[in-house]
């Protein structure tokens, strides 16, 4: 029977190995400092993408091992115009700023805004919502009506996410309001570790966007509950190297176009089950 994790585990060590020798498949890469252009990404005949094919419902592995998803959807609208594949590349989550920045791929989906990662990337227009919430079990539902309420319990959060960053102001915020924080925060390289530490008790609740719960609580009824308004707003943007300003231009121009024929609504139906109410630029921070 096929297993989706031990499949990726085994990508991600062969990623790793190609990674550290220096292979990159013999495609058409600018230096370091030059930008990509669209002339380079057609002659490729392939835009790269690097995600975690572990964030359901936006880049996963079906059952047969294939990488699917929102973005995987909307990433082959885009090329469209271009006449290339949109090839997704399995990566290691914490390293996937690195890996982007030494070639390995071209853009990165899925990635939420923050002050540290706008200093390190350039981001496109926002496409999916990436709000913060706590996923908790549904027996702890009337406990912890609110963040605070995890005063003293243990919290989990994936390694190199949002919600990893997040959880420092939560705790300082706690213990001003409450004289105690999280007991303890525990990390791990996916999300679906977490919830599975969060379903034996290991953990009392795990930070992750609104939409990606949302999904958790249709394919799991009755076994797991939601907290909202965690943080502020915020959404998911396209990552790019801070040089490749056409890649993003183009990008863009993709994202307000299917805004505007209603093919992201669809796509936001399809997977989400809902329609998100998105910015048309990316957020500032101070």
């Amino acid at each position: 029977m096929f297993n989706p994790n031990q499949h990726r585990r085994n990508v991600l060590r062969l990623a790793g190995a190609s990674l550290a020798a220096g292979t990159f498949g013999g495609l058409v890469r600018p230096a370091a400092s030059a930008p990509l252009t669209l002339a380079q990404v057609k002659k490729n005949g392939e835009l790269r993408i690097g995600c975690e094919a572990a964030y359901v419902p936006l880049t996963f592995r079906d059952a047969k091992g294939a990488i699917v998803g929102y973005d995987v959807d909307l990433l082959d609208i885009f090329v469209k115009p271009l006449g290339v594949k949109a090839r997704f590349i399995d990566t290691q989550w914490s390293g996937v700023i690195p890996a982007l920045y030494t070639g390995r791929f071209d853009m990165i989906p899925g990635l939420s805004y923050t002050k540290e990662r706008m200093e390190r990337v350039q981001f496109s227009i926002p496409y999916a919502d990436a709000s913060q919430a706590l996923l908790i079990r549904i027996e702890d539902k009337d406990k912890i009506k609110t963040v605070l309420d995890l005063s003293g319990k243990v919290l989990g959060v994936k390694l190199g996410s949002p919600g990893e960053t997040l959880q420092k102001a939560l705790d300082a915020d706690m213990k001003s309001k409450r004289g105690a924080g999280f007991s303890s925060v525990k990390t791990y390289d996916d999300h679906p570790a977490a919830y599975l530490a969060l379903a034996q008790g290991t953990v009392d609740g795990v930070l992750n966007t609104v939409p990606t719960l949302s999904t958790v609580l249709k394919d799991r009824p009755g076994k797991y509950n939601i907290v909202y308004n965690v943080a502020t707003q915020n959404w998911h943007g396209f990552g790019f190297r801070k040089e490749d300003t056409e890649l993003v231009a183009f990008i863009n121009e993709q994202i307000r176009a299917t805004k505007k024929s209603g093919a992201l609504a669809a796509l936001q139906q399809k997977w989400f089950g809902f329609k998100m109410d998105l910015a048309d630029q990316p957020p500032t921070f101070s």
